[in-house]
């Protein structure tokens, strides 16, 4: 039991050692080493602690404010957790949710053995994918390995103030869904702000739109030049990390091609999942089958009711692909790099990316699309197609 009271809220998250990872120079780490010596009641332990994580990260406000309550608890003049006179209160409050978010990081590690469900296809070019659970504040990095996610590290990130599932422009919520690295914006062409880098998302994607989602300039990015790291719920709508590990990052981001899942809460790949992904690329195939064909009716049978492409719903898809298909003899269709996406917060809903190598009788060309099938009456269907 802690005696100090400094960090009664915080100790209580330490019901045993700290499940270090092997680089006990880790911020986080570190911070867990001060507050568990500090629940031994071994105020010099954690006092050391503390310093040698400011040492290396003197802009961690967090770890300032644990280490001026040290101090003053060791004076006998603090009782509360950031209860130094005049502390500003919603500042205190912040540092609080940070300290609880990483204590629980440290805490309580998921399964990470496992594959998360929104990685159920990676193409052979990704090499990397990301997916960010906002209710840890975490983002975790997976290595393509022959098409199966393999967890390699995660990263504490901040998103937006009110939250997430984000709907209009400036309503300061990150967004949830299935989004890619558009670009990569060095240190030199950003406001201090963004800190060591920034890396915009394809927010708003085809869902999005379609659903009347307004507001742009969702990024990855750093930390102002003097702050270590900021509270879990402090951006405009951003994901953001502290500059070490933004850089860190980095090296696993490709431009164009690595996916961004965000969502409200991991889930992780069941057997069930396993059929389901083999079921929809199973209704992959058969529909470049029954396109390559020419039957446009058995084609027209994999579209949902609700189909929208770009600016075409079902009614006019169908009269086109009539035509067009009128005026040909033959035609191939050969489908590569495919991955799949589970969208986050919509049940029976994935999001198919690939290459499509399309030669007929009078036209050949080749592009990068995108289809979004939803399963309903144990039958999947597409209701969006463009290019990607």
């Amino acid at each position: 039991m802690c005696k100090l009271a400094i960090s009664s809220l915080l100790c209580s998250l330490l019901i045993g050692p700290a499940q270090a990872e092997p680089n006990s120079h880790d911020p986080e780490v570190q911070l867990a080493k001060s507050l568990q010596a500090l629940k031994n009641n071994r105020l010099d332990i954690a006092l050391n602690e503390v310093d040698s994580l400011l040492r290396a990260n003197p802009k961690f406000k967090l770890a300032q404010l644990v280490k001026g309550d040290l101090l003053m608890a060791r004076a006998g003049e603090i009782n509360s957790f950031g209860g130094a006179a005049n502390a500003p209160r919603d500042k205190i409050a912040d540092l609080r949710d940070e300290a609880l978010v990483r204590m629980q990081r440290v805490q309580s590690q998921p399964p990470l053995k496992l594959a998360p469900r929104y990685l159920w296809k990676l193409d052979e070019q990704q090499k990397y994918a990301l997916v960010v659970d906002t209710s840890r504040s975490t983002l975790y990095v997976y290595e393509n390995v022959n098409g199966e996610p393999h967890y390699i590290t995660d990263f504490y990130i901040t998103i937006g103030k009110l939250g997430t599932e984000k709907v209009s422009e400036g309503d300061q919520r990150t967004p949830i869904g299935v989004y890619f690295v558009n670009a990569e914006l060095p240190k030199n062409k950003l406001a201090d702000m963004y800190g060591s880098g920034a890396y915009p998302l394809s927010y708003p994607n085809e869902w999005d739109r379609k659903n009347g989602r307004t507001g742009s300039g969702i990024w990855l990015h750093g930390t102002p030049s003097d702050t270590y790291s900021r509270p879990p719920r402090a951006s405009n709508g951003c994901v953001v990390l502290a500059n070490d590990d933004l850089n860190k990052l980095a090296p696993y981001l490709q431009i164009g091609i690595t996916p961004v899942i965000i969502t409200n809460r991991m889930d992780w790949n069941n057997e069930q999942d396993q059929s389901e992904r083999a079921d929809l690329l199973q209704e992959v195939e058969q529909w470049r089958k029954d396109w390559a064909s020419l039957d446009t009716n058995a084609y027209l049978k994999h579209y949902d009711g609700n189909f929208t492409s770009e600016n075409m719903d079902l009614l006019a898809w169908a009269r086109q692909k009539h035509q067009v298909n009128s005026s040909k003899s033959w035609v191939k269709i050969n489908l590569t790099n495919v991955s799949v996406f589970p969208y986050p917060e919509q049940p029976s809903m994935v999001v198919v990316n690939f290459e499509q190598d399309y030669t007929s009788s009078n036209l050949s060309n080749r592009m990068k699309k995108r289809q979004y099938w939803i399963k309903q009456n144990n039958r999947w269907k597409i209701v969006y197609e463009g290019s990607a």
